[in-house]
This record gives structure tokens, sequence and C-alpha cells, in this order.
């Protein structure tokens, strides 16, 4: 491979089947600079064993609750801090 083509930028088909691909692995990748890169990417993850739907919603859901268990999550009402549902759900304790 000459330097040239180590310069050239991954194209977008490149990038969106890296996508698609991680997807289906369950997997993440660094974000390619050049097309060379792009490829090596796509051998990688063409290889990676595919996880199936359900797997990858719980690990979106594990992630998604990990997130919102952090320091961050003051905002967010617990079971114990109200009673009652929908409409006629109220505060247990007032400040």
């Amino acid at each position: 491979m000459t330097p040239s083509q180590n310069a050239i930028r991954p194209t977008a088909k490149q990038l969106s089947y890296l996508r698609a691909l991680a997807q289906r692995a369950g997997q993440t990748f660094t974000y390619p600079t050049t097309s060379a890169q792009a490829s090596r990417e796509i051998q990688r993850l063409k290889a990676a064993q595919p996880t199936s739907r359900v797997e990858r919603q719980l690990e979106r859901k594990e992630v998604a609750d990990a997130i919102a268990r952090g320091p961050e999550d003051a905002a967010r009402i617990r079971p114990g801090e109200i009673a009652g549902y929908a409409s006629s759900a109220t505060w247990k304790e007032r400040s």
C-alpha cells in the first residue's frame, strides 16, 4: 500500500458498514481516520460472533441503568417516594 492510499479518508459506505457490523456484534470500534484503518476494522468485526437481539437490548438497558444510578441522578423519583398511581400519585413525604 502506498502512502497516498493510507491518507485516503474512509468512505461514508465504509463507516455505515462499520456501524452496522458493530451493532450486530455488540461491540464498539475506534473511529478510523483512513480507509485502510476502516478496512481493518471491518475485517475484525466481520470475524466477531454476532450477539442476539435480546443480549443487545439487555446490555443497552444495563448501561442506561448504570448511567441513571450515577451521582447525576438526584432528580430521579424512587419507588419509596410516591404513593398511589397515575394521576392520583402523591409524594409520601413533603419537605
